[in-house]
């Protein structure tokens, strides 16, 4: 979100906590404030908020949280930073057919992985923290009492015949046949569907508002309806279950939440919502702060939307129950554990959020921005490593076959090993340097070969020079190719005088390539991703029709040659691979001695995205 200000470009270590707020204050112009900004500090100034600014993030734990979620978790948490008030985490746990404590623990793990720590009072023993199953019984009696007062009825309507009855947005629909049924009758019938009496989808229990509305959510909707489900929370206590349109304002005025932000969806959904907040100001319900009544108040704005990818939770669990990727957490995922396992850092994510902005206009974001985010910090944080994805060996024939240590730090691991002092990141010097063996044999990527070169091609090639990264300058005299004419072996010689990659003659050496040593590199998987779909809107035919467009080389492993210190790399430890792209150690697959690495993003992009 474009909060006045952007955050600077090098994120907090992994896991620390967030002072996110501050991206909403940079700037104090009231054209640069975006509206939720402004609609919060008016509520403030005009004492409205009972001296606390209390807002939520309500996701469903039905799946797991995406790059759009992400979005929504900066501005309500940002926002209650900026103000000095409390972000509740709430599970919004009302439809019992798809959630699961999978869900629910995943989303708390990955909010705080994106820096972010719910506060407040909480309702299940953790600060912050609300189920919405945990106010079943308050709404309920909520419900009875709009029974009582005669603003809602039991209906047993089909939703075919609704349809009918509701009509169109351009005319008047026509009653439920039900609709001036006694309140003592719908009070017995509300406590039949509560005692399990009626089966699911026989009768529900609909708020009396208006048929006549244009707006079509406003038309005696349902709040409540009968499901013959275990909740994953409460078991089987319930077989009756409140709508979220009902629910979820309910929730918001019993924790005394101010400001309730949702996406655009939800906008022609708030009359309705105000409709339950006045409902419950009737009954009494209304929290008062500081001698004021808070009065929750919705508001809207767009959505993260970004091409190449889906992002509906239906499609992504139909992704992972067909086997199209390997699980929620498969690096090509949208999601945030996904693009956690990926090697994308917490900082980099709320960048691209806040580079996206806020406004009430739906857009469409491109991933190379969120790409470029993850460089901009990974360049000034990544460990340097060298890396040969795609090996082919190189004989240095005039190599000594044995030399000894030139120093006592020189413990040779071949007998004609010397040491290359490299640093692990030129630009933070506290990162130190490593040592890393060079010996007579070492591996390339192919890439860095050509036995006929191109103009302008500088690295190695037939009787032209190279600067091997930290080492010394090698020239190529020629190559060993198999029966298929592939080349399965380079041979040249070193220059003794260019130990360090400098000639002594300073004759000037264009070229610079990495390389890892034959007799001490380690073997290493290394996972190659990309985009997963190839259209830049795979819905574009309709939801049935988006696998058609999954990309084909979204994955692919190959076996390369690392350095040594790479061996024992961790779980999400991120290094830069030096002129191949950044990487991370798989965090489930990545074990000592047997490392496995994910492309976070390539190197370069052409990519620039506006100031």
């Amino acid at each position: 979100m474009n909060c006045g200000g952007r955050p600077g470009r090098r994120g907090p270590a992994h896991g620390a906590p967030v002072k996110y707020g501050i991206i909403f204050a940079m700037s104090e112009s009231d054209t640069s404030r975006h509206f939720l900004r402004q609609w919060i500090e008016k509520d403030v100034a005009d004492g409205k908020t009972g001296g606390k600014v209390v807002t939520r993030f309500p996701p469903e734990p039905n799946g797991y949280i995406h790059i759009g979620h992400a979005k929504a978790v900066c501005v309500d948490f940002g926002m209650a930073e900026l103000f000095g008030g409390e972000c509740h985490l709430r599970l919004d746990d009302t439809n019992p057919t798809k959630e699961s404590d999978e869900y629910a623990e995943n989303i708390k793990k990955d909010i705080r992985w994106l820096g972010f720590q719910w506060s407040g009072e909480g309702d299940a023993g953790e600060p912050g923290f609300y189920n919405a199953s945990n106010m079943f019984d308050k709404m309920y009696a909520i419900a009875e009492e709009l029974i009582r007062r005669g603003q809602a009825y039991c209906c047993n309507l089909t939703q075919d015949e609704w349809k009918e009855y509701r009509g169109v947005p351009e005319k008047p629909g026509t009653p439920s046949p039900s609709r001036d049924t006694s309140p003592e009758r719908n009070l017995q019938i509300f406590h039949e569907m509560r005692d399990g009496k009626y089966a699911d989808g026989e009768w529900c229990l609909r708020a009396k508002i208006d048929m006549a509305s244009p707006n079509i959510h406003f038309r005696d909707p349902v709040i409540y309806r009968i499901r013959h489900v275990s909740h994953y929370h409460l078991g089987d206590k319930w077989c009756v279950y409140p709508m979220y349109d009902f629910a979820h304002p309910i929730e918001d005025a019993l924790e005394g939440v101010t400001h309730s932000m949702c996406t655009l969806e939800f906008e022609v959904h708030r009359p309705l919502y105000d409709w339950v907040v006045d409902r419950m100001d009737e009954q009494g319900l209304l929290p008062v702060r500081n001698g004021v009544k808070i009065r929750t108040q919705q508001r809207e704005f767009a959505r993260l939307n970004i091409t190449y990818t889906v992002m509906s939770k239906r499609l992504l669990l139909q992704l992972v129950t067909e086997g199209h990727v390997a699980g929620w957490d498969d690096p090509r995922m949208p999601t945030v554990c996904g693009m956690r396992r990926r090697g994308y850092t917490p900082g980099a994510i709320r960048e691209f959020c806040a580079r996206v902005g806020v406004s009430k206009f739906e857009s469409e974001s491109d991933p190379a921005l969120l790409e470029w985010c993850v460089r901009e910090e990974l360049n000034q944080t990544a460990t340097r490593r060298m890396a040969v994805l795609d090996p082919v060996k190189v004989v240095i024939d005039n190599w000594p076959t044995h030399q000894a240590p030139s120093t006592s730090d020189e413990v040779a691991q071949a007998p004609s090993t010397k040491l290359v002092e490299l640093p692990n990141n030129p630009l933070d010097e506290s990162a130190g340097t490593r040592k890393i063996p060079f010996g007579g044999e070492i591996w390339i990527d192919r890439a860095d070969f050509m036995e006929v070169p191109e103009k302008k091609f500088f690295r190695m090639a037939p009787g032209q020079e190279v600067r091997l990264r930290g080492a010394c300058i090698f020239k190529c005299t020629g190559c060993v190719k198999d029966e298929s004419g592939k080349v399965v072996e380079i041979h040249g010689t070193w220059d003794p005088e260019s130990w360090g990659g400098n000639a002594a003659d300073g004759r000037k050496v264009k070229g610079t390539i990495h390389w890892v040593d034959c007799a001490t590199g380690v073997k290493a998987e290394v996972r190659l991703y990309d985009r997963l779909f190839t259209e830049k809107d795979p819905l574009k035919d309709g939801p049935s029709e988006f696998l058609k467009y999954m990309n084909p080389d979204s994955l692919k492993v190959v076996e390369a040659y690392v350095e040594p210190a790479l061996a024992e790399a961790k779980g999400l430890d991120r290094f830069q691979f030096e002129r191949t792209g950044y990487f991370v150690a798989d965090e489930f697959d990545s074990k000592p001695g047997a490392p496995v690495f994910n492309r976070t993003v390539t190197l370069k992009d052409s990519y620039k995205p506006s100031v």
